[in-house]
C-alpha cells in the first residue's frame, strides 16, 4: 500500500473517533513520513508513537490530532510549540493557521531541531520558525500567543507559559509524572485562567527551568 493510501486510511480512523474535518484536513496534507527516521518510515501511518532519537517521540497521529481539536486553530494565528520534535506537529499547526499565521516552535536537542527544520523545508512549509533553547519557560519575544502546545510532559503549568498567552487564547500542555493528564487552558478577556483535564496521557518530560532537570 502507497503512503498517500495509508494516510487516508488513518484520517478515516482518526474520523471515526470523532477528530474534526478541519484538522483532519490538514493531516491529510502533512506526509508524516517524511518526519521519522527511515528505519520506521513504513509504520509511519500506524496510530502510535515512533523514536525520533534522543530519548524521543513523534507523538502517536491521534494525541496530534486530539490536542489540535482542541486548540481550535484559526488562520492567521500566532502560536507557540514547546517541543518541536521532528517537526510534524508543528506541520499541521501551520496547515491550521494558513499562510498569514505562525508557528514559533522551540527545541532543546540541537540535532532534533536541524532534523524538523529540514523536513518542513522539504515539504514547503514556510510559516513555522524552529528555536533551539529550553521551551520551559516559551519564547517572550514573540509572545503573547493565540495558542500554545506542549508536546512533552511538565510537573506542573509553567506560569510564564500562561503570561505569554494573550487573553482569549487556548493552550494545551500534559501534566504530571508516572500519571500524566492532558489539560486545557483558557485565558478568558479579564486574564482568568481556567484548567480543564481532558483525559490521560504519555508524554516525555519536559526538561529545563520550568519542567523536570535533565538527569
Amino acid at each position: 500500500m502507497e503512503f498517500g493510501e495509508k494516510s487516508a486510511k488513518l484520517v478515516d480512523y482518526l474520523r471515526f473517533q470523532g477528530i474534526g474535518e478541519k484538522v483532519l484536513d490538514a493531516m491529510l496534507r502533512v506526509p508524516r513520513h517524511l518526519f521519522v527516521p527511515p528505519n520506521v518510515r513504513e509504520e509511519a501511518y500506524i496510530d502510535t508513537p515512533l523514536p525520533i532519537g534522543y530519548s524521543q517521540t513523534i507523538s502517536a497521529p491521534h494525541m496530534v490530532a486530539i490536542m489540535c481539536d482542541l486548540l481550535d486553530l484559526r488562520v492567521g494565528q500566532s502560536v507557540l510549540e514547546v517541543g518541536t520534535g521532528s517537526g510534524y506537529n508543528a506541520a499541521v499547526m501551520a496547515e491550521l493557521v494558513g499562510s498569514t499565521g505562525h508557528v514559533y516552535s522551540v527545541e532543546r536537542i540541537a540535532p532534533l531541531a536541524e532534523f524538523a527544520k529540514k523536513n518542513l523545508m522539504d515539504v514547503g512549509c514556510a510559516n513555522v520558525t524552529v528555536m533551539l533553547e529550553d521551551g520551559s519557560g516559551g519564547d517572550f519575544p514573540h509572545s503573547p500567543y493565540d495558542r500554545i502546545c506542549v508536546t512533552c510532559t511538565a510537573p506542573d503549568i509553567p506560569q510564564p507559559l500562561i503570561e505569554q498567552l494573550k487573553p482569549g487564547g487556548l493552550m494545551v500542555i500534559p501534566v504530571g509524572v508516572a500519571f500524566q493528564q492532558l489539560y486545557l487552558v483558557k485565558k478568558d478577556a479579564d486574564g482568568t485562567v481556567h484548567k480543564d483535564i481532558k483525559g490521560g496521557v504519555v508524554f516525555v518530560p519536559l526538561i529545563g527551568r520550568y519542567g523536570f532537570s535533565d538527569g
